[in-house]
């Protein structure tokens, strides 16, 4: 197995992230938040904060820096200090810049604030009966679609000619990202323009955001983000801090670095929307579904700029099914804004979808694996265009045999004090890639660079450029230097969306070819080592008349330091002939506490169709981290708001994740079918996929063991006392 190629640096401290980066004369930015949810700012006194020992800049409405909204990918992003309005409790508001960092915190402390509060809206449940449709899907899908069978005329009619039918509401709750790297940034301005050292997901992106901000060319701004202390969503825009340290660094004509603090980060960052969702299955008695309806809302920030798309993440793809209605509602609050988190859509989705075909399989007296495989599916409902590789039978399959699924009972067993259930689920995540361009450069050294813009949050992406380059350019991996996270270099899209491997790998392919080429080319040129020769190219070494040379030999008599390529790769007509996704079954097994009732995760399995693996040892690392995760979301984590918009544990002692004692046994399998109608390399998406469906799983695997279903997440002793 391949270790990570920026495993030494990390574990011995070598790796610099964005917050350690430091300059001669570098000062230090607060950010100061709102204290209520909904109003708006009358005054901010300042005097004393400005005549705090070591501050040289305070900002605020009253006082701005100059900055405007720029528009990306995900339409229009949001800058602090530009209006008066609040919209949600510990919205940035103002920025403190001091001589250090304790210096600018202290003198945020001693700005005073009045507001014209207004009243606020916080939660979900309050907000339902104003409920909006939710804004076209990314697709362009509808908030609302139906698919019926011939002669139906309704999914009311489809549900009632149904033999069984079950109807249940579920709710998840409001997570946060909370990434061991809190967002910050370090900002510097010279005569070439701006410097940016800041944790995120695609550093050409954030260039691109900041550039606009600023109201400067996008060619004068610089990013760079080499390491990046987790991500998950939450860092693919531009957050706050490095707006303000950007914006402060020019005003001040010195560098600034910025960074939120670790109960900062759950407010003045986005997290993942609280959801209601019901669900109706109907179905024949021997499981084959006749109509499924999915009606989601989710909590969404005031200005509605994000809709979690739980019903059309799952029950619009998932299952064969004649009928079909989804819809998707959003619940304007004042709550701080919400984002793409680890399988937006799909992860809140499938713990409501799974936990209702696991009821339907209750209801039908059938092994809810069965009646998952009656119901496979060829192609979403109502699409003509089949999966391109699909083999979650096979997962299931395995996955079954390795769990021990066939001693599962009915009604859990007992062990000792223990009360012990099985459960499993479906999971999916659609296969995906953004547009990328690679460069590679053969150099004189007999090595080669991969560079790309792009990021690595903690995914393995730096170590597949190694490896794809080295497969690709035909020569051993420590030959490889990977670049990644510098703006400089070309576009390399969004590490998101299990999107980056597929991605960049394809690019690489490209840029290899190219390369490669343009190396034959120099070989067999007048005047060159194999003027006028036929010439071929393997294991590194140019090939012709009878003799070879390496690529650096050749470059070398060439008086060349080295050739450089670019390739590029997009999605394209593969679209509109096939759907793409990755497959995988969930297993856990979960032990209930008779008398206390305190469940814990015993065992974990998860089996994957996920194309082609490139790197196995970062590929189990992710899927495990993902299961990990659905842990978390299915038995701990869920942020609780107050009725004035404040996060009551929005910190990491009371915010609860799981820690090492909680997952005692995980285990991974992988089942490699390379998928090369989606793209060259042969891979599909991994790092959402490993989340989706493990919640269900674990309440279902509750349900086996104490006969009480829950329909919301987290799970907690409560639910379960007096069962």
């Amino acid at each position: 197995m391949t270790s990570r190629v920026d495993g030494p640096l990390k574990v011995t401290g070598r790796a610099k992230y964005g917050t350690d980066h430091n300059f001669a004369g570098m000062v230090h930015g607060y950010v100061v938040l709102s204290t209520i949810a909904h109003g708006e700012i009358e005054a901010m006194d300042v005097t004393a904060a400005k005549s705090a020992p070591g501050v040289i800049g305070v900002y605020s409405p009253f006082d701005p820096l100059k900055l405007t909204k720029p528009t990306s990918m995900f339409g229009e992003v949001w800058v602090p200090l530009q209006d008066k309005e609040v919209a949600y409790y510990g919205q940035p508001i103002g920025f403190v810049v001091a001589e250090t960092y304790e210096q600018a915190r202290d003198a945020a402390m001693l700005i005073e604030v009045t507001y014209h509060e207004r009243p606020a809206l916080t939660s979900l449940e309050d907000g339902l009966a104003t409920a909006e449709d939710a804004p076209p899907a990314r697709d362009g899908a509808p908030p609302s679609l139906s698919v019926l069978a011939d002669g139906v005329e309704s999914i009311e009619d489809a549900l009632a000619a149904s033999p069984v039918v079950v109807e249940a509401t579920y709710s998840t709750a409001t997570q946060h990202h909370t990434a061991m790297e809190p967002h910050s940034a370090v900002a510097v301005w010279d005569a070439d323009g701006l410097t940016v050292y800041s944790g995120n997901q695609a550093s050409d992106l954030q260039a691109a955001e900041l550039a606009g901000a600023l109201g400067v060319d996008r060619e004068s701004v610089h990013a760079i983000n080499p390491f990046v202390g987790g991500a998950f969503g939450g860092k693919a825009m531009t957050s706050a801090p490095a707006f303000l340290a950007a914006a402060a660094a020019r005003a001040l004509g010195k560098p600034v670095k910025a960074a939120l603090s670790r109960e900062q980060v759950f407010t003045a960052t986005a997290g993942r929307a609280a959801t209601v969702q019901k669900i109706t299955l109907g179905a024949e008695r021997d499981g084959t579904l006749i109509a499924v309806r999915h009606d989601s809302w989710c909590s969404t920030p005031a200005d509605r700029s994000f809709v979690e798309p739980t019903s059309h993440g799952t029950s619009r793809e998932w299952y064969a099914t004649q009928n079909l209605a989804i819809s998707q509602k959003m619940v304007p609050l004042h709550i701080p804004p919400t984002t793409y988190m680890r399988a937006p859509g799909e992860a809140p989705g499938s713990f409501a979808l799974e936990s209702a075909i696991d009821e339907l399989a209750v209801a039908l007296d059938m092994d809810p694996i069965e009646l998952r495989l009656r119901n496979n599916s060829t192609a979403p409902p109502g699409r003509d265009l089949q999966w391109s590789s699909k083999h979650l039978d096979e997962c299931f399959t395995i996955g079954a045999s390795r769990f021990g699924w066939a001693d599962r009972r009915p009604g859990g067993r007992t062990d000792g004090d223990w009360l012990v259930g099985l459960g499993t689920a479906t999971a999916m995540f659609p296969a995906l890639r953004f547009p990328a361009t690679v460069e590679i450069t053969l150099r004189a050294d007999e090595t080669a660079v991969v560079s790309t813009s792009g990021a690595d949050p903690g995914t393995g992406l730096l170590t597949v450029l190694s490896l794809v380059g080295a497969e690709s350019l035909d020569i051993p991996q420590e030959r490889i230097t990977p670049r990644l996270g510098n703006s400089a270099y070309p576009s390399g899209g969004l590490s998101g969306g299990s999107t980056a491997t597929a991605s960049a790998g394809t690019a690489i392919m490209v840029a290899a070819a190219t390369v490669i080429d343009d190396l034959l080319k120099l070989a067999s040129a007048p005047g060159a080592p194999f003027d006028g020769a036929e010439v071929s190219y393997a294991d590194g070494r140019v090939l012709g008349d009878g003799r070879s040379m390496t690529f650096g030999e050749l470059l070398r008599a060439l008086a060349r330091d080295s050739v450089t390529a670019t390739g590029s790769s997009a999605p394209g007509e593969e679209l509109t002939k096939h759907s793409f996704s990755s497959f995988g079954a969930q297993f856990c097994e979960v032990r209930v506490h008779r008398w206390t009732r305190e469940a814990r995760v015993s065992r974990l399995l998860g089996v994957f169709d996920s194309g082609r693996i490139i790197n196995a040892k970062a590929a189990r690392s992710q899927a495990i981290g993902g299961m990990i995760w659905g842990v978390s979301a299915a038995l701990h984590e869920g942020l609780e708001i107050e009725e004035n918009g404040r996060f009551a544990n929005g910190d990491l002692a009371s915010y609860l994740v799981p820690v090492n004692a909680d997952i005692p046994d995980a285990d991974v399998h992988f089942i490699e079918y390379p998928d090369t109608l989606h793209n060259a390399v042969g891979a599909k998406g991994l790092g959402e996929i490993g989340m989706v469906g493990m919640a269900a799983a674990i309440a279902n695997a509750v349900y086996n063991a104490t006969g009480v279903r829950v329909r919301h997440i987290p799970i907690q002793i409560e639910d379960l006392l007096g069962a």
